[in-house]
């Protein structure tokens, strides 16, 4: 793995290193302006396949970061990528909302309820029950099944919600059939991404807020690590498990402050 300041390329994940609640994290603004002006290539990766790009820029624009929907990588359009390599032109039955239909649609796959390629599970706020057991029924008759994600809940105004680990999980029970999950922790999200940008894992960086995620999906890829903890990461967390990242930051202000020094010292 690279030292960072053999870094080329940078991948960072959105909630809890960018922003928390929709307002931006100190030192977010001025990184990704620097990498802007620079040439870097980058990209924001989530884990949510509810948005598009083009929803997820506007939100970040609100929030004061300046992100073109092409810097942003979802599970979706990672799910997309990978499905098209699997089947092009192939056939899906979605649960899920715009952004993980768009990528698809976009991707050439065609949306059926009838004898689909692949079931696809992503997230969304309204899961239907009648949804769920036509997946079940397409999955018992042969349909692959592929999840975007395997976050059991999602946040919300009201506390936690289910979310797609958890639809999955329940329709793991009633099929006996484990998806193929696309995002975060499995590696292959980072590999699209660094394909994406033509960037490769000896020169790469990803900064991230989560170790069962970000950080264990970046080390599997042979990225250089950066977990920040101004997401849910603490030292208790950090003990919990086994490996390490590269280099743990109180949040990415202290990334840019390193490179601001190193460019006033050249």
């Amino acid at each position: 793995m690279a030292r960072r300041e053999e870094i080329e390329c940078w991948l960072t994940d959105m909630d809890g290193v960018l922003v928390h609640e929709n307002a931006a994290l100190p030192g977010a603004a001025a990184l990704l302006q620097q990498w802007t002006d620079t040439g870097t290539p980058f990209l924001v990766l989530t884990n949510n396949s509810i948005y598009t790009p083009r929803d997820l820029s506007a939100r970040l624009r609100a929030s004061g970061l300046n992100v073109p929907e092409d810097r942003i990588w979802t599970s979706a359009l990672a799910t997309a990528d990978f499905l098209k390599a699997q089947i092009a032109g192939g056939t899906a039955f979605v649960i899920g909302e715009m952004g993980l239909t768009t990528a698809l649609h976009e991707a050439g796959f065609t949306m059926t309820e009838t004898t689909p390629d692949f079931v696809v599970v992503g997230e969304t706020r309204n899961y239907s029950f009648d949804a769920i057991t036509k997946a079940i029924r397409l999955i018992l008759g042969g349909a692959r099944f592929i999840a975007t994600n395997p976050d059991a809940t999602g946040p919300s105004a009201d506390g936690p919600m289910p979310a797609t680990g958890a639809i999955a999980a329940l329709i793991t029970k009633a099929t006996g059939r484990e998806p193929y999950v696309v995002g975060k922790p499995n590696p292959m999200m980072f590999r699209s991404a660094m394909n994406k940008i033509g960037a490769h894992s000896e020169n790469t960086a990803m900064i991230g807020d989560r170790m069962d995620t970000d950080i264990v999906a970046g080390i599997e890829a042979g990225l250089h690590t950066i977990l920040v903890m101004t997401g849910i990461s603490d030292e208790a967390e950090i003990a919990r498990y086994p490996f390490r990242p590269s280099e743990i930051l109180s949040g990415v202000h202290e990334l840019l402050a390193t490179e601001l020094i190193e460019s006033d010292e050249i």
